[in-house]
């Protein structure tokens, strides 16, 4: 099942480091089956605050993402990023093929206490 990295930077800005960053991730997590989903795109926000940036990469699964960020080669980059843009970062699993939110919500009904 897919799963993705989500990156929010706070406080994107331009550095030699993090231009050299940019160069070098994708051979990073390539081996890893990952790919850019979102990557310098401006986003709009519809609720709530999300100042700074986003990024998504999709891998094929949560191993594979957990490989791609203990790797050697992305720990050797990981600190031209984290010493200059303030960070949260996430790995999420995808839903799988059909899942129905429906289903979830009726079954997260019928846990709730009566009344």
């Amino acid at each position: 099942m897919t799963a993705y990295a989500i990156a929010h930077l706070h406080n994107p800005a331009p550095h030699p480091d993090v231009a050299e960053y940019i160069e070098r991730i994708s051979a990073t997590f390539e081996p890893y089956g990952g790919r850019f989903l979102v990557h310098g795109a401006q986003h709009e926000v519809m609720e709530g605050n999300w100042p700074g940036a986003v990024v998504m990469i999709a891998f094929p699964g949560m191993a594979e993402a957990r490989a791609w960020w203990d790797s050697p080669a992305y720990q050797e980059i990981a600190p031209l990023r984290s010493r200059h843009i303030a960070s949260d970062i996430v790995f999420v699993p995808g839903v799988p093929e059909g899942y129905d939110a429906g289903a979830t919500g009726r079954a997260m009904r019928e846990s709730l206490p009566a009344g």
